[in-house]
């Protein structure tokens, strides 16, 4: 096969990869080497070449912004009318094909709505929780619960807003890891295991909550027949598992496939049980930055585990980044050695790709950098942070945020400027791209907050390496830019990371210290 795909030929790994026939193929694919353009290359050898059908071709992506887009790839490019699923979606046909509709799917903020209500409101009626509570906070406790309560709650409500968040994490990583209420037991046991008794009786309390707000939360779902997203895949896994599938197909094409969570791939594992359909995967395991979201990189980087006749392919040609640049960003992201080793090659070069720039005032060095952009280029700059109030850093009375991240330099309306996180950030990319909250702190880059260790019951986790996700996240951020990254860095907190760019590699950085 030797098509232009949106206007190019493909290379020679991505070319190998649409002409494989394995069984189960995981495609690992560096940031900007085209990864979508070889998922559009094997969709048109299929269809094409092969005589697949469109509807034999299960095509799934992780949110729906990105499955419309390729779907509309799909559609503009080969005329191809083909379904392109998230996970919630194919959930969704599968239940109504077998006449499973009779409910509504709740809200994506209910189980942080019934935690908070309890603790704002519930607890109150009961004793026992307030006293469990109190020892849990190392509040001291009176005979008058409900007014001490009521005075600990509005002088220390980030202390209680803490607590619910951590309830909540804990249960959706508990849905969506696919635990179930005998699990709770099971958490117990290796809590009892601890050599510190008060450790152990502070995470028994904490299951003792988790439980209890878990009872609560599905049987709110059952009054109001409602269905979340993890039980939406968790039954159409067990119709697919008794019943079959309506679709008869031979190929199934999962993008982003770092970010899979244990029920996302029972469903897979079902359905390629039910149809022997052919597999392919495609992600980066350098760009996994989900694991609150119930990702479990495991199932990427042990993909030879969990499928027979598994193969292993690369693509390492990017077309994203300078040779400098991913020189540096592969090198640091793979301190961690537990992920699977890859080297990017790229024909483009670019001098010093990453600038440090120290400032006393970020306000003015802000303003200073991008005027000094513009001048170079005249083509939009994007902004990203850790956070979403990350932007205020950097706002005074010269710009105005619009409601879409866009932002508006008073002094010269020309500078196409836009704000987003680090997350939102990822599958995009800018000819230049400047980092800020790059500092010492607890919501920094890198973050500094610590996972609870209840989590580990519930959640894959690397332990081997620190700071691991974050070391992705900020892997994920300098490798946006398609020409330099500039990294805004208080002179007196810098972060860890760019001390260690500097120890590291500093050869290949400017840095400005004012």
């Amino acid at each position: 096969m030797n098509d232009k795909i949106s206007g190019y030929y493909l290379d020679n790994n991505q070319q190998a990869i649409v002409l494989d026939e394995s069984q189960n193929l995981l495609v690992v694919a560096g940031a900007g080497s085209g990864k979508t353009l070889t998922i559009l290359g094997k969709i048109n050898y299929l269809i094409k070449y092969k005589n697949v059908l469109p509807s034999e071709i299960l095509c799934i992506s992780f949110t729906r912004a990105s499955a419309n887009s390729l779907k509309d790839k799909i559609l503009k490019e080969f005329n191809y009318n083909m379904d392109v699923y998230t996970f919630h979606k194919l959930s969704l046909e599968i239940l109504k094909d077998h006449h499973i509709n009779d409910y509504e799917i709740a809200d994506d903020n209910t189980l942080e709505n019934i935690i908070h209500e309890f603790f704002s409101i519930n607890i109150y009626d009961y004793p026992i929780y307030l006293k469990k509570l109190f020892k849990y906070l190392n509040i001291e406790s009176t005979s008058k619960l409900k007014e001490t309560y009521k005075k600990f709650y509005y002088n220390n409500y980030d202390k209680i807003i803490a607590f619910e968040k951590l309830l909540s994490t804990f249960l959706r990583l508990f849905k969506c890891n696919n635990y179930s209420l005998e699990d709770f037991s099971m958490f117990l046991k290796k809590a009892r295991k601890t050599v510190f008794y008060f450790k152990y009786r502070k995470e028994k309390i904490f299951l003792s909550f988790a439980l209890n707000l878990y009872l609560m939360y599905q049987n709110y779902l059952k009054e109001n027949n409602e269905i979340d997203f993890d039980d939406m895949i968790i039954n159409a896994t067990k119709v697919v598992d008794k019943s079959g599938i309506k679709n008869n197909y031979k190929y199934v094409i999962i993008d982003e496939y770092q970010d899979t969570s244990i029920v996302r791939f029972n469903l897979i594992k079902t359905i390629l049980a039910k149809t022997n359909a052919k597999l392919m995967v495609v992600g980066d395991d350098f760009q996994s930055i989900y694991r609150f979201t119930g990702c479990d990189l495991s199932l990427f980087i042990n993909f030879e585990q969990f499928f027979d006749d598994a193969k292993i392919m690369k693509i390492e040609n990017t077309y994203r980044n300078s040779q400098e640049l991913i020189n540096i960003a592969g090198d640091f992201v793979m301190r961690n050695k537990s992920q699977i080793k890859k080297k990017l090659r790229s024909d483009k070069h670019v001098d010093s790709p990453i600038e440090i720039i120290y400032y006393d005032n970020l306000h003015k060095e802000f303003c200073d950098l991008i005027l000094r952009i513009y001048n170079i280029s005249n083509k939009p700059i994007m902004i990203l942070g850790r956070n979403n109030n990350d932007i205020n850093l950097i706002l005074d009375e010269k710009f105005e945020l619009k409601s879409n991240g866009k932002i508006i330099f008073k002094e010269n309306k020309n500078i196409d400027l836009y704000y987003l996180t680090v997350h939102k950030s990822k599958g995009l990319e800018e000819e230049n791209v400047i980092i800020i909250n790059l500092e010492n702190k607890l919501l920094g880059i890198h973050s500094q907050i610590i996972d609870d260790k209840i989590l580990r019951f519930v959640s894959y986790s690397n332990k081997k390496y620190p700071y691991s996700e974050e070391r992705r996240l900020f892997y994920v951020a300098i490798t946006r830019t398609k020409n330099k990254v500039y990294l805004l860095v208080p002179k007196n907190n810098p972060s860890i990371f760019i001390k260690e760019l500097i120890v590291r590699y500093k050869k290949g950085l400017k840095i400005y210290k004012q």
